[in-house]
């Protein structure tokens, strides 16, 4: 099966699972970890599969379909938030820049008829291409991270203007690459730390005959200890200005 037909098999399942659901500004954490990255030319390393020798149009081409395999993955694996609206940005897509998309899989077909031995070996070249590209986009441990991410992408897609496909890509794949990393929650620690609130230290070695603590041995007694700080945002000036 070709690249083609698989990328036309995937979205057809997609489309046929599209959720009816308001649209919604979906977040898994208070303060989620910031993927961004930096616009790529599409030869950077950590961007997928390397294409020796090709040609700047291939490398764009690489990049949109690097783009659109994504967010088909984000168009099945996250409807368990139907909020997010993967499936429904990702039908558009497919709708709204079929051409491009078109383009980019042609580019592709030519790059690997050009660099193999056989139209055969070339051919087989594009199905590996395309099943490595699907399977370097699985998140298990960071399944949140890259849907809201995905989902976040997949609706500037929607409104991106047809024929500009490529430079999202080219934009963004850096941030959808990022958010295969797993993070939790930013905004509070995720070390709970030790519960101190039972007793204060009754080891033996840590007091005299006389029952008086032992500094030198296990160092000042606090007791009982320091409420743990909570993070809280810095004062604003107006507040200041009211406080006084």
């Amino acid at each position: 099966m070709t690249l083609l037909r698989t990328a036309l098999a995937l979205g057809g399942v997609a489309i046929g699972l599209t959720a009816a659901a308001a649209p919604a500004s979906a977040q898994f954490y208070l303060r989620s970890h910031d993927f961004r990255g930096e616009t790529v030319k599409g030869t950077e390393a950590g961007l997928g599969q390397v294409l020796p020798g090709a040609t700047d149009t291939e490398i764009r081409a690489a990049m949109a379909w690097n783009l659109r395999a994504a967010l088909n993955v984000a168009a099945l694996q996250c409807q368990f938030e139907p909020t997010l609206l993967t499936v429904t940005n990702y039908n558009a897509i497919l709708t709204d820049h079929q051409a491009e998309l078109k383009a980019s899989f042609d580019a592709l077909n030519k790059y690997f008829t050009r660099t193999a031995k056989s139209a055969k070996e070339g051919q087989t070249a594009l199905d590996q291409f395309g099943t490595r590209l699907y399977s370097s986009f699985a998140a298990v441990a960071a399944q949140l991270n890259f849907c809201q991410t995905a989902s976040e992408i997949g609706r500037e897609a929607v409104f991106t203007p047809r024929g500009q496909f490529g430079d999202l890509a080219l934009t963004r794949i850096r941030e959808l690459r990022n958010s295969l990393t797993p993070y939790g929650e930013q905004h509070f620690s995720r070390a709970l730390g030790r519960d101190y609130a039972s007793q204060p230290r009754i080891d033996p070695v840590c007091y005299d005959k006389k029952g008086r603590w032992v500094v030198k041995k296990c160092g000042a007694f606090v007791w009982p200890p320091a409420p743990v700080a909570t993070a809280a945002a810095a004062p604003t000036a107006a507040t200041q200005t009211a406080a006084r």
